[in-house]
Order: C-alpha cells, then sequence, then structure tokens
C-alpha cells in the first residue's frame, strides 16, 4: 500500500524521470553491436571453435569467401585479384596468380590445377581476411569488394551472407514495431472500453521497451532474431498487466470518488496479480538460458528483463500517465465489442464429455506431427533469406558452375611428414561428394620439393604449426550427406594427425545440429518444471500444475505439428524457442480461469457454477489477452523476408490462437471431470472441508 501511495503522489517525478530515462536508454540502444552470425553462439569447447581461433592465431585468417568472375580475361582477373588484395582487412587472395607467374597459359597446366580456379569463362578466387566472419570490418570489406568487382562477379561465403542479413534486418526492424504497434492497437480499440486507452499502454509499454533494448548494452552485443522479437514479443507478452491495471482501476472508481484513492487501490491489486502473472513468463524465458547453444540465453535474458521492466512501468508509469489524462480518457470509453459470454459458458459445459472426446482424439496426431516437426528443421542460415539476395545468386552460382555447394579447412600439424599428407589428401579425394582439395601438396604436386615452394605461398597456407587445405564439398551446408562426409574426413585425418582439425561452415553446422537437438529438450524440462513449480505454489495443488500444463502442451503440440501436416520446414531455432515462449506466455490464460474457479469452490458453490463463473468472466480477459499476443507478431509474420524472424512470429501469432481455444474450450471440461480429484488434492479446498 505504502508503495501504491508512493507512486500515486510521486506521478509527476515519476513521468520527469521516466523521460529522462529514455534519453540514456537510446544511447545505450546505439552503443549495442547486433550480431548476425549463428555460429559465434556455439560452445567455446568445441573443436571446430578452437579450430576457428587457432585459424586467426596461426594463420591471421578469419572469413573466408569464393568469389565467382563471370567472363572477364585473365589479365583483368589478375588486376581485379590485385584491387581486392588492397582492401583493407583482406588478408590473403588465393587465385591462379598466387602459384604461377600469370604469363604461363593456363591451358598448359594439369586439369586438376586448372580446374580449381576455372570452369569454361568463369573464374574462381578465394578470399581470406583477417577478421571474423561477422566483424563490422569484415562487413565493410564485403561490401567494398561488390563495389570494385560489379555486376559480373559473385561474393558468396557466411560473411556475404551476414552483410545481407544485416541489410535486410535494418530495412525491416522499423516496419515490424510500426506493425505491431498499429495490429495491437486496433485490437486494444475494438476489445477494450475506450479509444484512447490503447494510446496510453503503448506509451507505458514503448517506454519500458526502450529501457529493455537500451540496458542491453551492458551484455555488449545481441544477436539479430533477439533485437527484432524483443520489441514485439515485450509488447505482446507485458499488455496484459497495463490491461489488468486498467480494468481494476474502472472497478474502484465505482466504489471510490477520489480517482487517487482508486488508483492507489488498482496498483494494489495490479501488484499482487501481475507479479504472480509474469514469473511464469520470466520462467518461460529464462528456460532458455539453460541452452548451451548460448543464442538461447541472449534472447532468454533480454526478453526476462523485458518483462520485468514491463511489470515495473505498469505499475509506476502506466498510473501516472491515467492520472495525467484522466479526464479525456473517461470521455472516450466505449463498450466493448465483446459479447455477454454467460450463455455461451452454459452451451460448452453442457457438451464437455464431447469436448473431453476431441481433445483426447487429436492429442495423438498432435504429438505425432509436433515430434516430427522437430526432425524437419533446416540449420542452413542461408535459407532464411530471399531467393533474389546478392549471396544467394552468388552461392547458387558457386554451386552450379563450380560443384561447390560448403568449403571445409583443415588444420594438420606441420610434423606430419609430406608423404603422409599427400597420402591423406589423396584419401580425402576419394571421399564421396568431395570435388577438390587446395593444398600445397595437392596444386604443386610431388615433383616440386618444399625447398622450391615461394615463401610468399608458404605462408598463405603453412604457419610454424599447422598447414592449411580446403576442402571443396558437392553437398549443401547442413545437410545429412555433408555431415556424413565430415565423419569420413574426420576419421581419414585422425589416422594421419590425431590432433588435427576439420573447420568451417558445415563441421560448425553439424556441432550446431547435435548441440540444439540436446537443448531442445533440456529447454523444454527446465521450463515445465519450472512452471509446474510455480502454478503449485500459486494454486497450492498437486494435481491443478498437471492439470494446466497438459492443456498448454496440448496447445503446444498442435502448433508445433501443424508444420509437418502442411509440409512446412522450420528454422531449427523456432520449435526449441517457441514451445518455451507459449507455454510460459500462456498459461497465464490457464491459471485465471481455474484461480477464478478455485474461489468459486471454496467459497461452497457447485462443481458447475464455480465452472461457469469461471469460464464466463475469463472469456473477455482471455480473448483481449489472446488476439493482443496476436495481432502483435501476425502482421510481423506476414511482413518479414527473414524466415526465421516470419517463422518465429508465425508461431507465435498462431499459438497465441490455439492456446485461448485450448484454454476456453478444453480446461474447463476437465475441470468438470476431474473436480473431485482437485477437491482432495488442493490445500485451501481440503482447509475448507475441514472447516
Amino acid at each position: 500500500m505504502k508503495f501504491a501511495r508512493g507512486v500515486v503522489r510521486s506521478r509527476f517525478l515519476i513521468l520527469i524521470v521516466s523521460l529522462i530515462l529514455l534519453f540514456f536508454s537510446f544511447i545505450g540502444l546505439s552503443k549495442t553491436r547486433i550480431n548476425y552470425d549463428m555460429l559465434t553462439y556455439l560452445p567455446d569447447d568445441m573443436e571446430t571453435v578452437k579450430g576457428q581461433d587457432i585459424l586467426m592465431d596461426e594463420f591471421g585468417k578469419g572469413a573466408f569467401s569464393f568469389i565467382v568472375v563471370e567472363g572477364m580475361e585473365k589479365n583483368d582477373v589478375k588486376k581485379l585479384a590485385d584491387e581486392i588484395r588492397n582492401v583493407e582487412h583482406v588478408d590473403t587472395v588465393l587465385w591462379y596468380d598466387s602459384f604461377f607467374n600469370v604469363d604461363i597459359p593456363m591451358e598448359l597446366l594439369p586439369d586438376e590445377v586448372y580446374s580449381m580456379f576455372n570452369e569454361g569463362d568463369d573464374t574462381m578466387i578465394a578470399v581470406f581476411f583477417d577478421s571474423s566472419t561477422s566483424a563490422d570490418v569484415t562487413m565493410d570489406a564485403i561490401r567494398e569488394i561488390r563495389s570494385i568487382t560489379g555486376s559480373n562477379c559473385f561474393v558468396s561465403g557466411m560473411s556475404a551472407l551476414v552483410t545481407d542479413l544485416k541489410a535486410l534486418c535494418e530495412k525491416e526492424e522499423l516496419v515490424y514495431v510500426g506493425i505491431a504497434v498499429l495490429l495491437a492497437t486496433i485490437a486494444m480499440m475494438l476489445l477494450l472500453d475506450g479509444w484512447l486507452i490503447p494510446l496510453v499502454f503503448l506509451a507505458s509499454i514503448g517506454m519500458a521497451i526502450a529501457y529493455n533494448l537500451g540496458s542491453n548494452v551492458f551484455m555488449g552485443e545481441i544477436s539479430y532474431i533477439t533485437k527484432a522479437l524483443s520489441a514485439v514479443l515485450q509488447l505482446a507478452v507485458t499488455m496484459d498487466y497495463s490491461i489488468f491495471l486498467c480494468n481494476s482501476y474502472n472497478e474502484k472508481l465505482t466504489t471510490e470518488s477520489d480517482h487517487k484513492e482508486a488508483m492507489v487501490l488498482a496498483i494494489k491489486d495490479t501488484l499482487t496479480s501481475v507479479v504472480g502473472s509474469s514469473v511464469t513468463t520470466i520462467a518461460g524465458f529464462i528456460a532458455l538460458c539453460f541452452m548451451s547453444f548460448t543464442l538461447g540465453k541472449d534472447l532468454g535474458i533480454v526478453m526476462a528483463k523485458g518483462v520485468f521492466l514491463g511489470v515495473i512501468a505498469c505499475v509506476t508509469i502506466l498510473p501516472s500517465l491515467i492520472l495525467l489524462l484522466d479526464k479525456p480518457l473517461l470521455k472516450t470509453r466505449h463498450k466493448s465489442f465483446i459479447p455477454k459470454t454467460d450463455k455461451f459458458s452454459g452451451k460448452l459445459l453442457k457438451i464437455f464429455p464431447v469436448l473431453l472426446i476431441i481433445f483426447a482424439a487429436l492429442t495423438i496426431p498432435a504429438y505425432f506431427g509436433y515430434s516430427n516437426t522437430q526432425k524437419e528443421v533446416y540449420y542452413d542460415m542461408g535459407q532464411c533469406i530471399p531467393d533474389d539476395m546478392e549471396v544467394a545468386i552468388a552461392n547458387r552460382k558457386l554451386s552450379d558452375t563450380f560443384g561447390v555447394a560448403s568449403t571445409h579447412m583443415l588444420l594438420v600439424d606441420t610434423d606430419v611428414p609430406q608423404k603422409d599428407v599427400r597420402a591423406m589428401l589423396g584419401e580425402m579425394e576419394e571421399v564421396e561428394g568431395v570435388d577438390k582439395v587446395i593444398g600445397l601438396e595437392s596444386v604443386l604436386g610431388s615433383a616440386v620439393p618444399e625447398e622450391m615452394i615461394p615463401d610468399s605461398v608458404k605462408e598463405m597456407l603453412e604457419s610454424d604449426n599447422y598447414r592449411l587445405v580446403l576442402i571443396n564439398s558437392e553437398y549443401a551446408v547442413a545437410s545429412d550427406k555433408v555431415n556424413e562426409q565430415i565423419d569420413s574426413l574426420n576419421n581419414i585425418l585422425k589416422k594421419y594427425d590425431r590432433g588435427g582439425m576439420i573447420i568451417g561452415e558445415a563441421p560448425c553446422m553439424k556441432d550446431m545440429i547435435e548441440t540444439t537437438d540436446h537443448d531442445f529438450k533440456v529447454v523444454n524440462a527446465v521450463s515445465i518444471v519450472a512452471i509446474f513449480v510455480i502454478i503449485l505454489l500459486v494454486e497450492k495443488s498437486v494435481s491443478l500444475p498437471f492439470i494446466l500444463i497438459s492443456v498448454i502442451e496440448f496447445a503446444i503440440f498442435v502448433n508445433l505439428g501443424l508444420p509437418h501436416y502442411m509440409g512446412q520446414r522450420l528454422p531449427f531455432i523456432a520449435p526449441i524457442c517457441i514451445s518455451t515462449i507459449q507455454l510460459g506466455a500462456t498459461v497465464d490464460y490457464a491459471i485465471l480461469m481455474t484461480t477464478r474457479y478455485k474461489a468459486e469452490r471454496i467459497s461452497g458453490k457447485s462443481k458447475k457454477d464455480s465452472v461457469h463463473t469461471a469460464l464466463t468472466t475469463s472469456i473477455p480477459s482471455i480473448i483481449v489477452s489472446g488476439m493482443g499476443l496476436f495481432a502483435a507478431t501476425f502482421g510481423v509474420a506476414v511482413y518479414s523476408n527473414i524466415d526465421v524472424i516470419s517463422s518465429m512470429c508465425m508461431l507465435m501469432a498462431r499459438g497465441a490462437i490455439i492456446s485461448m481455444v485450448s484454454v476456453i474450450f478444453v480446461l474447463p471440461a476437465l475441470l468438470m471431470l476431474l473436480d473431485k480429484f482437485i477437491n482432495i488434492t488442493t490445500f485451501d479446498m481440503i482447509k475448507r472441508k475441514e472447516a
């Protein structure tokens, strides 16, 4: 009560401070780096990650790209290669002139050497950078190379993908927020009882979103997925808190003539309800932090922080704004468009056995689809962007012309004898799907003594401790075939050099597949257990956590099962995050209805009357909440050209509707069926019986 009175007394100070904090938030937002490379979230102890560090330390090489040059004379290609060498942060340009004098006719070269760099009228150039794949300077270098090369050159590789992804995200991000705000405003105007109040909600939530994004500066950087989704998600999941405060305030106005006193009581009630509600949502996001693939931690921390800041804004900034705009808010009130639900509730209860049969019948196919969707995800982030983007065109050109769909790098100890290295590379050339092996031994052949190799060439592909070998593969990144190929290559490598490493995009993706498969199980278990415990403590019941979670898990099975039946492949991160987010964000619908049912039963009402009252009073709140989440995410899903953003928003939008329907139709039926069991396993009900 003291806190609530303090907020009302200090409302003008709160608004002044909140505006000042906005200024610092925008500074923090501008200084927070955005990471567009998913591979950087792999655990540091993985061999592929350690190998990338060795590549940088030993060779001064980080990012890597192939450039395909179309229909250019060899002397012009040489000039182009020299220009690329002069681009800042380009470490090495590997082409024909790196090994041989350009005056020697290429046609006189052995076929295997010629075909490394030429195919018809097209030429291939390999470029290494002295910076990491997603470093800002690498992206600057990619853009400069593109400006040098012109339209008949195609820059492929992970750094080019990251560059294009960044440009697309920056183009779309403001539109995401605009669409979410517009649709959420329309939904709130229709579903609430005022035309102006949604704008007040958005002002309060908008400040909380700004504080959240600005405070990310202390994390150093966040992923582009986190940045793109956090504002939309925070808007969607914290809108409920604002609605609760507003409804509570309007209710208090019917008994309190003093508006300030009514707000004090509304803040007190809101704190009690919203803290309990937000804990389940925060628990869902915190569960993501248990992923070993640390993108989950990135998204989990930011969103948990966002929900917490949303609660703070709801009980400080929002009451201050409502009191400031009290008169215009009252003048712009209207009747809610949600019809009365008592008759509808009665009809549902009459057919509750039918609803239970439908629920049971749908559970098996829903779970079957859910299980298969997890197996059918894709890991290649190149599939997340439109086919007409520069890097997508370049990757297709490289694959179609040179048969290179992915490139692996070998780090081989320099102590391994040269003859063993040649034997090893010979074995690797025979592995299915290996197109070419590019290294000192393979390019120069056994006829050239090591002493005759120019120092400039040796520096490119050999350090004090390691030899560097490139292996071009016909198989696409993250495919089953390339993963089998990597296993075969690794077996050969370990036979000759137990400390040798295979690194590159495809090996990293293989590690990601194995890591995230484990993460899915861990995150699911952690979120379910955490929310189970929270419901157990809130409802003081052994049975209700099982019932409530089963209803939302059913909704999750349906939501994530549909892509399997629709023939849709999701990006790998979507099922992991959505199962947790949907559980944390929508289990509140079930808690709301169950809490009211419990209160009615404890007051002495019959089973049927209790469920009827709980259903009737909860439906409007559940519809407003579910439609708010749907409105904030659906427009982004339709608009976004980045599949990982589009897919996750569509799953959240659809999940909100499915959870809403499940709670309204399935939960009352389960409460009717299991009423006796609930009565003997719920502390408050046992206590009431004893009394």
